[in-house]
């Protein structure tokens, strides 16, 4: 069993997925205390919770110390769209860097657990991709996609420090779309937006998970230390056409001999920078995960569907807030 009274600290604690993992271990109460670390300040109200703020790229271990943490949390992660190559590798940089140093950190302060929340866009859209995909599939995601390249390169790193430090636990979490009432990230801005892409004669299945489903599981990982690597989503699948209907999202379909040419042309003159060749892929190949493993280990049964999750965003006022008068 697994000891009580834990201590655990959490990187990006002011995102959105950081937001609601503390709101769920505040009412934990076989935990000891809360602490977090973010470049900007919290956004809910802060009981047992020690705040940092500050950027984890650099040292953790003396505020790991003194707090005597046993479990980390790592969300820190910069999810921005580079606008050329340079910013695209700068972005790439500072992510491995931020995972090499909280990692170290977490040796030299003797933490006993790492998370880290992955994506399920490491398996890559690809046309050969196995229905579902299990947690031990190849990782294969494009280097043309960089949130995915960065999150496949961040478990490579991860994989090497849990074969050199047998004293750690590693989880990860590859986790579908997050989604909810308070679903505002910057992955959700740059996935629902009034206008879609769509390739003719494909529909792929979707998954998304309702963030306090997300919550909850990572609260049953962290109390009873489960290591190891996750596929996550909640049950069913809400296909790409009706996410289309249900965010009121304007299609705009064309034939793969069409799509294809006009992304590449859009992009080299930089007409936009939001669809790539990869983003048609994956309207066109599912990349839809088994979650058997994850039900085996943990014994938690999602509480929402994937429509719930979706059909909870479209009716908040984070869908096209941009577009919502004050």
């Amino acid at each position: 069993m697994a000891q009580q009274g834990k201590t655990v600290a959490v990187t990006g604690a002011s995102g959105y997925v950081g937001t609601k993992l503390l709101e769920r271990l505040e009412q934990e109460a076989s935990l000891r205390k809360l602490v977090a670390f973010d470049i900007n300040s919290l956004p809910l109200p802060v009981h047992n919770i020690a705040f940092y703020r500050k950027d984890v790229s650099e040292p953790i271990e003396d505020e790991l110390n003194d707090q005597a943490v046993t479990t980390l949390v790592h969300l820190a992660f910069n999810a921005r769209r580079g606008a050329n190559r340079r910013e695209i590798t700068e972005i790439h940089n500072e992510n491995l860097k931020t995972l090499r140093s909280v990692v170290a950190s977490c040796v030299i302060a003797r933490v006993t657990h790492l998370i880290y929340v992955s994506s399920h866009t490491v398996y890559g859209a690809h046309s050969d991709n196995p229905i579902p995909i299990a947690d031990d599939a190849p990782m294969r995601a494009s280097p043309d996609f960089p949130y995915a390249h960065d999150k496949h390169q961040s478990e490579i790193l991860l994989e090497e420090f849990a074969r050199a430090q047998e004293d750690v636990k590693v989880t990860v979490l590859r986790s579908c779309p997050v989604l909810g009432h308070s679903g505002d990230s910057l992955e959700t801005q740059d996935f629902f937006r009034p206008w879609l892409f769509g390739v003719m004669n494909y529909n792929p299945p979707l998954q998304f998970v309702y963030d306090n489903d997300l919550a909850r599981v990572m609260s049953i990982i962290i109390q009873r230390e489960i290591p190891g690597t996750f596929n996550v989503a909640g049950n069913g699948v809400v296909h790409y056409r009706e996410m289309a209907n249900i965010i009121k999202s304007k299609e705009i379909n064309l034939p793969p001999f069409m799509a294809y040419p006009l992304v590449r042309l859009f992009w080299g003159l930089r007409l936009q920078r939001d669809l790539t060749s990869t983003g048609l892929d994956q309207v066109r190949w599912p990349i839809l995960m088994s979650t058997s493993k994850l039900h085996k280990a943990t014994g938690y049964r999602f509480w929402h569907t994937a429509l719930d999750a979706l059909t909870a965003f479209a009716n908040s006022s984070y869908l096209y807030k941009e577009d919502i008068s004050p």
